[in-house]
């Protein structure tokens, strides 16, 4: 094996690209194993039936588990973009409303952090501003796990939440809107450019729950970069706040990733653009046009890029958005 010759190792960064590689094969013959297994069960489940060795339900159990099987591995092969693997940054801001909006962000900051934990993903929240009263304003999350972006870019536009608001003494139906910006976590296998003249910093105290816990040392950075968007062809500016660590060389050192991701985001959109084919009659998908409706009184969430609905409201917000991502995945994935 080329993994065990001598000097394999000698370059770190070759080396961890061929084990990536590896291990995305590896995935793939353990993918198509289990859809082969699961089918030759039925196959049999289906042969023991006719011999009324075992029940229908039995067999339908051994159907939808087949189908399961084929179903997961068909959209893995939707996400076949370079970018598809990467880990994800999800941004999510509240939109005009105050508390009732930030209180929607608070809400959809759980529903990927639920999400999050059915995947088995590891998430870290490297900036995050509380809302007036109650909610939030804004966070920043990193979602570190295979194949996170391919998921999460379903997710990327405007959210809007209809329902009896809680902060109305008058009970009144009330309309919100959250945006979610979602772009790739790109890794030391991406090269990004950066212009340092174009970079500078502020420091400022992390702020945590108050009183004891505010941090009396400037640990928290927020970064500035100026540079040519490829996509607009105008001068642009991007600003990233990073208070996760408690130093303030890790924040620094992670804003720069996040600052490579959203770079790199802009590569792919100028890419997309190019290679764009518009096809008569398809949805448009912009970033940010209204994906998705949560009426909470109708018990409806309805997707309007995909018209996949369901009327398990709660079950969605605990993260159970797998549907949502797997009919975006069908439709429009290339």
């Amino acid at each position: 094996m080329r993994t065990q010759a001598p000097g394999f190792w000698d370059d770190a960064k070759t080396a961890e690209a061929q084990m990536r590689k590896i291990k995305d094969l590896k995935n793939w013959v353990e993918g198509y194993k289990s859809v082969k297994t699961a089918t030759e069960e039925l196959e049999l489940a289906y042969d023991f039936y006719r011999e009324e060795a075992i029940t229908e339900e039995e067999v339908d159990a051994a159907y939808n588990h087949a189908v399961e099987q084929v179903e997961t591995l068909e959209m893995k092969n939707m996400l076949s973009k370079e970018e598809d693997k990467f880990g994800a940054v999800i941004k999510i801001v509240a939109g005009a409303g105050g508390t009732e909006a930030q209180d929607w962000a608070d809400m959809l900051f759980r529903m990927y952090q639920r999400w999050a934990e059915r995947q088995n993903y590891k998430v870290e929240i490297t900036n995050i501003q509380d809302g007036d009263e109650a909610g939030i304003k804004t966070v920043t999350m990193q979602f570190e796990g295979e194949m996170a972006y391919g998921y999460l870019k379903s997710e990327n536009g405007v959210h809007r939440l209809v329902r009896v608001s809680p902060f109305n003494a008058q009970g009144k139906r009330m309309t919100s809107f959250t945006s979610v910006y979602v772009v790739p976590l790109v890794d030391d296998t991406i090269e990004i450019e950066i212009n340092p003249g174009m970079l500078s910093w502020d420091t400022f105290r992390s702020s945590g729950a108050g009183g004891q816990n505010v941090n009396k040392v400037e640990t928290g950075v927020r970064l500035h970069y100026k540079f040519m968007n490829p996509v607009t062809n105008v001068m642009d500016e991007i600003v990233i706040e990073n208070t996760e660590s408690r130093s303030q060389f890790g924040n620094k050192d992670n804003a720069i990733r996040l600052l490579k991701s959203q770079l790199y985001e802009l590569e792919l959109e100028k890419r997309r653009a190019a290679s764009a084919v518009v096809e008569a009659g398809k949805k448009k998908i912009e970033w940010g046009s209204q994906i998705r409706s949560y009426v909470f009184d109708d018990r409806r969430v309805k997707d309007h890029r995909t018209n996949y609905q369901t009327s398990n409201v709660n079950a969605v917000m605990d993260g159970d958005i797998d549907a949502f991502i797997k009919a975006y995945l069908m439709e429009f994935a290339d």
